[in-house]
């Protein structure tokens, strides 16, 4: 292996909040840290985060940690992991007050305290009625939050790699992670980076869809380079549908509106969520408002000339509370759906919007694998935060505002465990002579075909399969048919071609080597969610309407080699309190 090695004590592919925060942590502690990032830092995807982050700091009303918890799991449709969702909401106001200290910009109560509004599936008292908890800066909440961290990082000396792809990890034979090979977009050079931690914060992989809230860098990278080197993806069936994209264009419309008061309405004018959840109406969680408004449309109470869509209304909340509270939106209705929310409604459709499952950690950010009998043992040098992590706080469905927590939360503790392991008293480990093969052999490959697929022509067959047999409703049939049809798009992505073989800044190669992590994603996401044969959270299925605890009460582990798949259980054991035994969900 002749490529050129950088030594780092610590690597973190990916700059977004989880990756800024556990970065943060590390250089703060004098460790040699680099971040890689496909874009500038604050151009990552987090960015694009609007309604706020959960605490139950309790400004607007009473609130407790415990709600908040409690909220989690039956969001989660009981498939969380219940000490990380204690740890989780625990915690969770220790790092909002960290991040109003490193200078984050919230709204402000008159009293000067932070401002939190209602969001859907947050409630007082085990859910009695909806409570404020989540704490705001506007509508551009993850915006303040990049802002912030990157602000701190530049403050600390971080290292950033900006316009580098990380390519594929590099693995010892005892199975240590000893840092990842990368491509700078720049030069078109590669590289092994070596590290005695590397840190998987890689966001989502929404672009495996066609309608997406995802930016187009959510390729799914790290569950595609983890997939490569052998490791499990944990539930990756469970997907998020925001219920309110912008119709035709996908762009998110937060929950906050609905928090602050705006209503879902059906063509006859109808304010349709009381019928389907009574008690929280526009603010159940995401999964049932979904499947209410895919109801609607089913049944033909859809808005517009196709009946496609229904309507969210709030200019009953007036000009002044849109402009202070939802200055974005107001602008994105005006460009992407051609309406002012001041006077007129937007169009909306349940759209792609969050990756639940991922790199199967626990709470520290060690990424952990089935080995010797024990189905969580610990992948050595290895760590994942954030949205391509799996630590399940978010099980089969996440509540809005636990994303922004789940990156801070995590990304901090995995800082922290990584600080601990004293990694400057440690030697890096040699690397094995065959580190950048696998890197090495896909470069190779697209370099040397002359003919071929085209790499748009296969990720659009991609994402238009991924919609049409994995959507908000599921069953065997389209399930199958959509197995069938990735494979096939499978092999097709084996035979892909760029025709542009130059090295300065060459986007064709880079989609090219995106590709291979979405195929990687949505096999993992297609595959799991046939075989799961119930509906839980997310995976509604017309087939097997009901959630089955006897027989699915266990998380999904997919393997790329041989796409096969295995389970491990669901920790229904908190850390200090008693467990919230599987109930029925109703809003």
């Amino acid at each position: 292996m002749s490529l050129p090695v950088r030594k780092f004590d610590a690597i973190i592919v990916g700059a977004g909040g989880a990756g800024m925060r556990a970065s943060l942590q590390l250089a703060e502690a004098g460790l040699s840290v680099a971040v890689l990032t496909k874009v500038f830092p604050t151009r990552s995807h987090t960015v694009a985060a609007q309604g706020g982050i959960g605490a139950s700091l309790g400004n607007m009303s009473e609130d407790n940690w415990l709600w908040h918890m409690y909220d989690t799991i039956k969001g989660s449709d009981w498939l969380g992991d219940q000490d990380a969702i204690e740890y989780m909401c625990k915690i969770a106001p220790k790092v909002v007050y960290e991040l109003e200290h490193f200078g984050m910009p919230f709204d402000r109560n008159p009293d000067g305290t932070i401002y939190q509004r209602p969001f859907g599936g947050h409630s007082a008292n085990f859910g009695e009625k909806a409570v404020q908890r989540a704490c705001a800066a506007a509508d551009r909440t993850g915006h303040a939050l990049v802002h912030t961290l990157y602000q701190r990082n530049v403050r600390a000396r971080t290292q950033f790699f900006v316009e580098w792809m990380a390519l594929d990890l590099v693995r010892d034979a005892d199975g240590e992670v000893l840092g990842v090979v990368a491509l700078e977009m720049e030069t078109g050079e590669v590289m092994v980076l070596q590290a005695k931690a590397t840190l998987f914060a890689t966001g989502g992989a929404g672009r495996i869809f066609a309608a997406s809230t995802n930016a187009f860098i959510n390729t799914g990278d790290g569950l595609g380079m983890a997939a490569r080197a052998g490791i499990p993806l944990e539930d990756m069936e469970m997907w998020q549908f925001h219920p309110t994209g912008v119709h035709g264009a996908g762009v998110l419309i937060t929950e906050g509106v609905r928090g602050e008061g705006g209503i879902l309405l059906n063509c006859n004018g109808e304010r349709f969520m009381e019928r389907y959840a009574p008690n929280l109406k526009d603010l159940a969680s995401r999964d049932v408002v979904s499947r209410s408004m895919d109801q609607e449309i089913k049944e033909g109470r859809g808005c517009g000339p196709e009946k496609d869509h229904v309507l969210l209304k709030l200019d009953h909340l007036g000009p002044d509370v849109i402009i202070k509270r939802l200055p974005s939106i107001r602008e994105i209705a005006i460009k992407f759906a051609n309406v002012d929310p001041i006077r007129e409604p937007i169009p909306v459709v349940p759209t792609i919007h969050y990756q639940m499952g991922g790199i199967p950690t626990n709470v520290n950010g060690q990424v952990v694998a089935p080995k010797g009998g024990s189905p969580n043992e610990v992948v050595p040098g290895f760590y994942a935060v954030g949205e391509c992590a799996c630590v399940s706080v978010h099980g089969a469905n996440r509540l809005g505002t636990n994303s922004l927590l789940d990156i801070v939360v995590f990304g901090r503790a995995a800082g922290d465990f990584i600080v601990a392991q004293n990694l400057k008293a440690q030697a890096h480990r040699p690397l094995p002579r065959d580190a950048a093969d696998r890197a090495l052999a896909r470069l190779a490959r697209l370099d040397g075909a002359k003919s071929g697929e085209r790499v748009p022509d296969v990720a659009n067959a991609l994402r238009k399969e991924m919609q049409a047999h994995c959507g908000v409703y599921r069953n065997q049939e389209l399930l199958s048919e959509g197995v069938r049809k990735v494979m096939e798009l499978d092999e097709r992505s084996k035979r892909v071609a760029i025709s542009d073989h130059s090295r300065t800044f060459n986007t064709a190669r880079v989609e090219a080597l995106e590709l291979d992590n979405l195929m990687e994603t949505a096999k993992a996401t297609i595959v799991s969610a046939e075989a799961r044969r119930e509906s839980r959270g997310a995976q509604a299925r017309s087939d097997y309407p009901s959630r089955d605890d006897v027989n699915w009460l266990k998380h999904t582990l997919w393997y790329s080699e041989g796409n096969r798949l295995d389970y491990k259980p669901v920790n229904l054991k908190p850390l200090t309190v008693d467990s919230f035994p599987p109930k029925a969900r109703t809003y």
